[in-house]
């Protein structure tokens, strides 16, 4: 599965921004497809994911601010992001999991990031 991300840029702290995320290739059993995020100096962390039932999933840090959708006819999911603070400044990458149990996958695959920058 090849996965591309798209979306990211500079952005005032309060404004919004859309991600999205395009999967082509063995994307029939993609169970879960989520977004991750890396701020520099700091572990990779889950932001959003959602499952192949609609369940989503979020961060505690980006409740009510962050919604993930996925469009299964274009293969895209996009990652809607609100009232952006400093702290939500890193390199957002997109991920697509194979043999999940709820949010638990034994195959990962990986799209390239995109950065995401919030001035305050």
């Amino acid at each position: 599965v090849q996965l591309q991300a798209s979306g990211g840029g500079l952005v005032e702290a309060g404004g919004s921004l859309r991600l999205s995320c395009s999967a082509s290739g063995s994307i029939s059993r993609i169970s879960v497809m989520g977004w991750y995020r890396q701020a520099p100096g700091k572990q990779r962390e889950l932001v959003a994911a959602i499952n192949s039932g609609g369940k989503e999933k979020y961060a505690d840090s980006v409740k009510g601010r962050f919604t993930i959708s996925r469009d299964n006819a274009r293969n895209t999911v996009p990652l809607q992001i609100n009232s952006l603070k400093a702290e939500d400044t890193a390199v957002y990458y997109c991920n697509a999991g194979y043999g999940c149990s709820y949010f638990e996958c034994t195959d990962q695959y990986w799209g390239q990031g995109t950065q995401v920058t919030v001035s305050s």
